[in-house]
């Protein structure tokens, strides 16, 4: 009887026959390889998860990120002789706690926390110092108001730092809450007990209309529009009897 040799499979090819060259190879050259303890079908599944993976990030796009900054115009500060004297703005300091962009808020005591997609454009130091710089030099009040930059020669330095910066939230409602210290001390004095001229705390709450970030950014650009034409005002003053 004449046999005919059937060439092929005796049943469909598994996943398991396809991969068993390529893994006895492997295997035969390197038996410690991470890959020989795997299965074809292991590697296909996560490749396959990773692809999934990667079309999600594509079409859903990450939460966007709300940024805000202060507003106001320069107070104005009339009826005033201006005072000959050169005065530097030098950068504040901030507390650790808001030496930050992210937009911090209490609503319960001894606790703090942050908006998740509300940021400050700026940090509360940075805008400190601009506004307070740009506000004594609009007020026309000094001969020059220099900032932390210039190298001009000047005759007096304020200095200061930002102790809070924050939204207060009650069950009334909720407040935007700025405290400022400064320092204004005199370059050129010798004397450490007559350099610094005063040194004072300025402490403002503002309503927000809102109980929400772009209430409290409005807020607290009044909160530091009154305390900047305060500051104005000593820093003025105290320089004026010194005549």
């Amino acid at each position: 009887m004449t046999r005919t040799k059937i060439i092929g499979f005796s049943k469909p090819a598994t996943i398991g026959a396809l991969r068993a060259p390529v893994f006895s190879r492997l295997w035969r050259k390197n038996p410690s390889h991470p890959l020989c303890g795997w299965s074809l079908t292991r590697i296909l599944l996560i490749g396959l998860a990773l692809l999934l993976s990667a079309c999600l990030d594509l079409k859903q796009p990450s939460n966007k990120i709300d940024y805000y900054s202060l507003e106001y115009d320069p107070p104005r500060m009339r009826g005033f002789q201006p005072v000959a004297e050169v005065i530097k703005v030098e950068q504040f300091s901030v507390a650790p706690i808001y030496n930050t962009h992210k937009i911090i808020f209490r609503d319960k005591s001894y606790q703090r926390a942050a908006y998740t997609y509300h940021k400050w454009r700026a940090n509360p130091a940075e805008s400190v110092t601009y506004f307070l710089a740009r506000d004594m030099q609009q007020s026309q009040l000094f001969k020059a108001v220099l900032n932390r930059s210039s190298k001009f020669p000047y005759a007096y330095v304020l200095e200061g730092s930002v102790d809070e910066f924050l939204e207060s939230d009650t069950a009334s409602g909720c407040q935007a809450v700025l405290a400022l210290s400064i320092v204004l001390m005199a370059e050129h004095e010798p004397d450490t007990g007559k350099k610094i001229l005063f040194q004072k705390t300025y402490q403002m709450s503002k309503p927000c209309k809102q109980r929400n970030p772009r209430a409290l950014a409005e807020a607290m650009s009044l909160a530091l529009s009154e305390a900047s034409a305060k500051i104005i005002n000593d820093v003025y003053e105290n320089l004026a009897d010194r005549k």
